[in-house]
């Protein structure tokens, strides 16, 4: 009985340290990214990614990274390559965690780059995956903000693309900015981020 208290007392003692070392590396990570400092944060995710094998947040914020890089991005070659890799952490991350709302969220997001980048191209191959992974992530969280914010604003560029009415969705984007003010991640390395542009969609619904 000794030996096995002795033994579940060094399980909880290495899990504590290592869970540790991930809340060390996340913060630096993040740190290096507030100080614009992008390849070194994505240096670090990466290697907190292939040290932390069950964790999906790293996986999550190399896609957020290298989607967030190629909206700007001009040169297809170099927007393929951030995509590919995009894709490639998100692929790992939904593997580590199956019906993730959040996960979802960025997938649309590297859709919706695609589509950004050549409507004519791949609107028609990436438009449709983009409304129901968005539907699916308010589906699994309605009070997610991201999933709320996403949808609408989605839903809003496309209606302006067709010359519809967008004031349904600017109701939605007010609602998602109420999500916002409530919402708690799980912890402090969880998605936190949308309100910012759901204020400025706001604004820009009552010019």
């Amino acid at each position: 009985m000794k030996n096995l208290i002795i033994i579940a007392l060094l399980m909880i003692a290495g899990t504590a340290q290592a869970q540790t070392n991930f809340e060390k590396g996340m913060a630096k990570a993040f740190e290096l990214w507030e100080t614009n400092k992008w390849d070194e944060a994505e240096n670090m995710f990466e290697r907190i990614a292939k040290a932390e094998e069950d964790e999906w947040l790293p996986n999550y914020y190399i896609a957020q990274m290298n989607s967030l890089k190629s909206w700007s991005e001009k040169d297809e070659t170099v927007l393929k390559a951030q995509l590919d890799k995009a894709q490639g952490h998100i692929d790992i991350a939904m593997s580590k965690s199956e019906d993730n709302a959040e996960i979802l969220i960025m997938q649309a997001q590297v859709y919706t780059n695609w589509v950004a980048f050549d409507g004519a191209t791949y609107g028609m191959k990436y438009a449709a995956k983009v409304t129901e992974l968005y539907a699916k992530a308010a589906e699994l969280e309605p009070a997610n903000p991201r999933a709320a914010l996403c949808k609408a604003d989605w839903g809003m560029g496309s209606a302006k693309y067709f010359g519809q009415d967008t004031a349904p969705f600017c109701k939605e984007i007010e609602s998602s900015i109420e999500l916002f003010d409530t919402f708690k991640p799980e912890s402090d390395f969880h998605p936190n981020w949308g309100k910012e542009r759901a204020e400025q969609v706001l604004a820009e619904c009552k010019e």
